[in-house]
């Protein structure tokens, strides 16, 4: 990384982005995997967002929600695998200063959203399990709108804060990031900076912001589960289950994989790395088959679409 001495450099106009450290040869098989993941997140998450707009059965709060993660799914995708698929075929593996801030701001803006909406998608599942008879009153199109409108914006907001004192530090002599994408802990490492208010900033971003999500899936579930067991024949458990079921998979999948890139040793990039292409690639892509092939009203929607696409014999 270079020796925090050597130098304290805060005009850097560009970075460095490694990558993979992968022997040469390698870099092609990485780029048409990336391109193979990303072009199934496209068609994934576009085909989804295209059934829900397109059938009118699906204007329901629960498919709102859907089409908006949809969207960031594809959204915070797409901040990172093209420029990652460039680097791999580049030599000159560089981002500018500009481009760097850039990205990591719309990574932590769609990422942060994401955990609201899917805070949002829990409270609809407690609220069509736990209250079906208020439901309609409930989850009003004023509401769903709020909360669309109010998980963006917290989005925002920690995006804002989290690129000023990620990006206002100085950094050294090093300017290379040891990842595929603008990190916030491998810019971190390359700072000359006290990063106290950095991580004073990330903690209270984490107490204010994200835990709130965590903590309203996590209370939604215990009412829901509580109500389903309460439920007398087992045929209604099952349907009020399968209800929630693919909510509770992309939660999994999502908070999983990111959990997991957090908790690995830092003296492991490699690992860390992979770990990271779980929740910008892989989530993503897993997302809109997670939805469809547990959904009975997507499998509907898709074949009437698919039936007035196929050509008179």
């Amino acid at each position: 990384m270079g020796d925090k001495g050597a130098g304290n450099h805060s005009d850097v106009t560009d970075f460095i982005l490694v990558g993979f450290r992968v022997r040469p040869e390698f870099h092609i098989l990485l780029f048409l995997l990336f391109l193979l993941v990303y072009g199934m997140v496209l068609l994934g998450n576009i085909s989804m967002m295209a059934i829900i707009v397109t059938d009118s059965q699906l204007n329901t709060p629960m498919y709102f929600f859907l089409g908006n993660l949809s969207f960031i799914d594809l959204s915070y995708s797409t901040v990172i695998a093209p420029k990652a698929m460039v680097n791999f075929l580049s030599e000159k593996k560089t981002v500018s200063f500009v481009g760097c801030a850039t990205q990591f701001f719309l990574f932590a803006f769609f990422i942060v959203t994401e955990g609201f909406i899917l805070a949002a998608m829990a409270y609809d599942r407690f609220i069509a399990i736990c209250n079906p008879l208020l439901y309609s009153v409930h989850m009003s199109r004023r509401l769903c709108t709020q909360l669309v409108a109010g998980s963006y914006f917290c989005g925002w907001v920690s995006s804002i804060l989290q690129v000023s004192i990620t990006f206002s530090v100085s950094f050294c002599a090093s300017r290379v990031i040891d990842h595929f994408y603008c990190d916030s802990y491998q810019i971190e490492k390359i700072s000359c900076s006290n990063l106290f208010i950095n991580k004073m900033v990330s903690l209270s971003l984490a107490a204010f912001i994200i835990l709130p999500t965590i903590v309203v899936i996590v209370v939604s579930y215990m009412y829901i589960v509580t109500t389903v067991l309460k439920i007398p024949s087992s045929e209604g458990r099952k349907k009020a289950f399968s209800t929630c079921s693919s909510h509770l998979g992309v939660v999994s999948l999502l908070y999983g994989t990111v959990s997991f890139v957090y908790l690995t040793p830092p003296s492991n990039p490699e690992l860390r790395k992979v770990a990271s292409v779980f929740y910008i690639l892989v989530t993503p892509m897993l997302n809109p088959l997670i939805y469809s092939l547990r959904n009975k009203d997507v499998k509907q929607a898709l074949r009437k679409i698919l039936w007035k696409k196929k050509p008179l014999s």
